[in-house]
This record gives structure tokens, C-alpha cells and sequence, in this order.
């Protein structure tokens, strides 16, 4: 807009609220109009150089990333983290040192339903953490259990496979999920968890988190130990009855989402507090059962827990899209004193979680505000152009190592910061131990932790899921998955479904 100064001058000036109304091309030109189409006369075929159109219909087409092929459904909120114990004699890690604030993001998901399936059907809930250290990004990808259904990453495209839905009909099936499982008995210790009272959370406020997985620490002397992460949410555990949460499907399959969104509004932050069980590096060697098995739990009376510190969500997304859908969270985002342990699933979800990401949202997905380092002034990848590359290295070398300044990593001198292999490749779980069974921990946790009433409905909740098109072969199977978690339990689950079935 131009106007004119005191001498009669035209001038530029800003543009009215009223001018600003009409909307712009992507390339910033005003557009012509967003209700019409060009056409040749009023009934005519759209003409092809009406580029504002098809630029349009273009991007629509391309609107949506693929969804995540597990953990598609999910919520997210950014926050903090405060450490307020002391933990430097186990881990030299920034974040985790006495008084450090670490802005973060938290997001929940379900592990097998589609992006519009309900928040409240039973299944494992996704809980990743994403916080932006000092030292880069660091990525703490678990669930709200502790424990997992395989213990070797090889299984994991099967076991996804067999939760999701039928190739031919497109339905979920319980007879198939439990033809999976009643062929892997380690999947005994999570399934009991799955189909106790935890199985459905409340809220995504009213679940604990866990890292699952074994991790190493290493503390400024080079010392190491294995953790396990726990997050104890300060809102209380609580879960819904198979009753509540199919009317909840019915009536807001976005109830976690909506209440997680709602309660920050309101300024009630949920929070956790983060302790860790450690167990000494030489203790995993004689350890009565493999300490690195996912289907397992370390007892509290062995490694007690210690408290680490605080994290608190109390900042929603400001764009779904592109803070929750886009962000990209992976277990190979460690920074120094963190690394991996020999969990075979860890190792497995360290390529393939980075990789899903390469495929959903393209190579330079890092370079993506919510994924880019926030607290780190500067990064220097040799990871070099791609599609929808952001940052360049001008004419700095794109190689290294090189003879023109640009650093590079040299492990010449560097103290390893990794636990080391013995012995030959082999493609077994494990080296057995004594207590390295299937089924002990979920009989522990029937017999000794629940009482009657949570057994009692743990048996409802077992014997629905086999009501549910379980048959034949695979329903006797089901049967003495049971019966050998806990015999007791095993024999009243099979009479009560014999009954049903006449």
C-alpha cells in the first residue's frame, strides 16, 4: 500500500487488517481467489495454468506422512525435567546431574491400533521421551510396563503382524494374537501384565512409565553399571474396566488425548518421578537370570530404586502436526555417560526406529524444529543434502577426515564407552541361567502381588479375550499358557470358557 508524506511524497506503507485478509500463493504473491477454479466459461473444463489450484490440490494429496506402522494413535506435551538426586557416582550424563533443568517432550501412544482407533482398547501404551540436553538430544523410548512380550528383536515384525489385522478380512483377531503367543511362551510375564488391571490406563496421567529395556551408565571415571528407568506418576495408577472403556470407545475415542490436552490447559501439569534400579557392571555376569531379558523385571529387594529426579508436562503442542506426528524419537539418541546394553531388543530398536522415521518423514527429519538439538550451539553432521535438506555446510569439506579444518571424531586416545562381546556369533536368546524361565515372574505377579479381587478379574479379562473367536488347537494352547503361569488360575480360566462354549 503506498501513501504520501508531508512533502506530497508517496510512500510504502504496512498493510491494513483489512488488506491482509486475502491469502498468498506458496510462493507469497496474492492469490487470486480460494472459492473458485478457472474454468473456460462458467461450465468449462479448469484450465492447467490455474497454478494456485493445483498447487493446492497437490499439497492436499500429500497432506499426511505415513502413520506409524506401531505406536500410530498418540498424544504429546512438552515440558521439563529437574534432577534433584544425586546419581554422578553412576553416570556422567548432563541432564542427570545435581539441579540441571532440561526442557523435554513427552508422547504417549497404543502400540497396535491405526490413528483413529480408540485411546482405550487394551494394549501396552508407548512412552517416549525426548530431552534436549546440553549434550544433543537424548531419546528415551519405553512403555508404561516394564517388561515386553519377546526377547529377541527378530521376532518383533512377527509379533506386530499378529496384533494388527487379518490380511484377508482386515479385522483384528484374537485368535491369531493368541496363536502368537501361546507359541512364544515369554510373552507369559507381559500378557498376565496386559490383562491385569493395568491393562488400560485411566488416563495417560494415571500410568507409570518405564524404560523396559537395560542401559548402560558410565560416570566421569569410566566406571559402569546397568540401569533400569522407572517413572512413577504422581497423579496415582490407576486403570478402566473392560465396561468403561469400551463405552469410552464409543463416546470419545479420543479420550486420553483430550483429557492429557485438557488438564494442561486447566494448569494441572501432570508429573513423574524418575528412579532407577543400578546394578554394579560384574553383577550381570553371575546374575541368577539374564539381567539384559526384556521379558524380565530386576526385584526391588536386589537393586533398590533411587530416586533421580522430576519431570512435569506443562506446555501443550502448539501444532499437532507438526510437534507430535513429526517428532521423531529413537533409542539411538544417546549422549556421553549413556549407552546400550546387550538387550537384543534395545539393539534391534536402535536401527530400526531411526529408519522408520528416514521413511515417514524423509532422511533430514533431525532437521525438523521439534527434533532438531535446542540446547547445543551448534551441530557438525557429515550427513549431506537429501530431500528437504535444511542446513548446509557451504563449502566446508563433506568428508572426513579432511585437511581443511572442519572436525571430525577420531577414537584415537578415547575411553570405550561400551560393553564388549566374548565368544562366537550365535542366534540364541541367551546363555541360560537358573531362573531364566517363561513363566516364573507372571506366576509371581498373579500369586503373590494380586490379591483375589485382581485375580478374580484378571480371570474375566482372560477368559472375554479367549471368548473372542479363540478356537481349537490355539485355545488349548491358551490353556496351558496359563496353567503354567499359575495352575490355579490356568484350571479356572479353561472351566469358565468350556462353560461358555457348552
Amino acid at each position: 500500500m503506498s501513501a504520501t508524506n508531508e512533502r506530497g511524497e508517496s510512500i510504502e506503507t504496512a498493510p491494513t487488517p483489512e488488506a491482509r485478509l486475502g491469502s498468498t500463493t506458496d510462493t507469497g504473491a496474492p492469490a487470486q481467489s480460494d472459492r473458485n477454479s478457472l474454468t473456460v466459461g462458467p461450465d468449462g473444463p479448469i484450465v492447467l495454468h490455474d497454478t494456485h489450484f493445483l498447487n493446492q490440490m497437490a499439497h492436499f494429496n500429500r497432506e499426511r506422512v505415513p502413520e506409524r506402522n506401531v505406536h500410530a494413535k498418540g498424544s504429546g506435551a512438552f515440558g521439563v525435567f529437574e534432577t534433584t538426586g544425586d546419581v554422578s557416582a553412576y553416570t556422567k550424563a548432563a541432564l542427570f546431574q545435581p539441579g540441571v533443568r532440561t526442557d523435554m517432550l513427552a508422547r504417549f501412544s497404543t502400540v497396535a491400533g491405526e490413528q483413529g482407533s480408540p485411546d482405550t482398547w487394551r494394549d501396552p501404551r508407548g512412552f517416549a521421551l525426548k530431552f534436549y540436553t546440553t549434550e544433543g538430544n537424548y531419546d528415551l523410548v519405553g512403555n508404561n510396563t516394564p517388561i515386553f512380550f519377546i526377547r529377541d528383536t527378530m521376532k518383533f515384525p512377527h509379533f506386530i503382524r499378529s496384533q494388527k489385522r487379518r490380511g484377508g478380512s482386515g479385522l483384528r483377531d484374537n485368535h491369531m494374537q493368541w496363536d502368537f503367543w501361546s507359541l512364544n511362551p515369554e510373552s507369559a510375564h507381559q500378557v498376565t501384565y496386559l490383562m491385569g488391571e493395568r491393562g488400560i490406563p485411566r488416563t495417560l496421567r494415571h500410568m507409570n512409565g518405564y524404560g523396559s529395556h537395560t542401559y548402560m551408565w558410565v560416570n566421569g571415571s569410566g566406571e559402569k553399571f546397568w540401569v533400569k528407568y522407572h517413572f512413577h506418576s504422581h497423579q496415582g495408577v490407576e486403570g478402566l474396566t473392560n465396561e468403561e472403556a469400551t463405552r469410552l470407545a464409543g463416546e470419545d475415542a479420543d479420550a486420553h488425548r483430550r483429557d492429557l490436552y485438557d488438564a494442561i490447559e486447566r494448569g494441572e501439569h501432570p508429573s513423574w518421578t524418575l528412579s532407577v534400579q543400578v546394578m554394579p557392571y560384574e553383577d550381570a555376569k553371575t546374575y541368577r537370570f539374564n539381567p539384559f531379558d526384556l521379558t524380565k523385571i530386576w526385584p526391588h529387594s536386589d537393586y533398590p530404586l533411587i530416586e533421580v529426579g522430576t519431570m512435569t508436562l506443562n506446555k501443550n503442542p502448539e501444532n499437532f502436526f507438526a510437534q507430535v506426528e513429526q517428532a521423531a524419537f529413537e533409542p539411538s539418541a544417546l549422549v556421553p555417560g549413556i549407552g546400550f546394553s546387550p538387550d537384543k531388543m534395545l539393539l534391534g530398536r536402535a536401527f530400526a526406529y531411526a529408519d522408520t522415521h528416514r521413511y515417514r518423514i524423509g532422511p533430514n527429519y533431525h532437521q525438523l524444529p521439534v527434533n532438531r538439538p535446542q540446547a547445543v550451539a551448534e551441530t557438525n553432521t557429515y550427513t549431506f543434502d537429501g530431500p528437504m535438506a535444511y542446513d548446509h555446510s557451504g563449502d566446508d569439506p563433506v568428508y572426513a577426515p579432511n585437511s581443511e579444518g572442519r572436525g571430525y571424531a577420531d577414537e584415537v586416545g578415547a575411553v570405550p564407552e561400551s560393553w564388549e562381546s566374548d565368544g562366537e556369533m550365535v542366534r540364541q536368546a541367551y546363555t541360560l541361567r537358573a531362573e531364566d524361565d517363561d513363566f516364573g515372574q507372571a506366576g509371581t505377579l498373579v500369586r503373590e502381588v494380586w490379591d483375589d479381587a485382581q485375580r478374580a478379574a484378571f480371570v474375566e479379562t482372560v477368559v472375554g479375550h479367549l471368548l473372542g473367536g479363540v478356537q481349537g488347537e490355539v485355545l488349548e494352547r491358551a490353556f496351558q499358557y496359563w496353567k503354567n503361569v499359575d495352575a490355579e488360575t490356568g484350571q479356572q480360566i479353561e472351566e469358565k470358557v468350556r462353560a461358555s462354549n457348552g
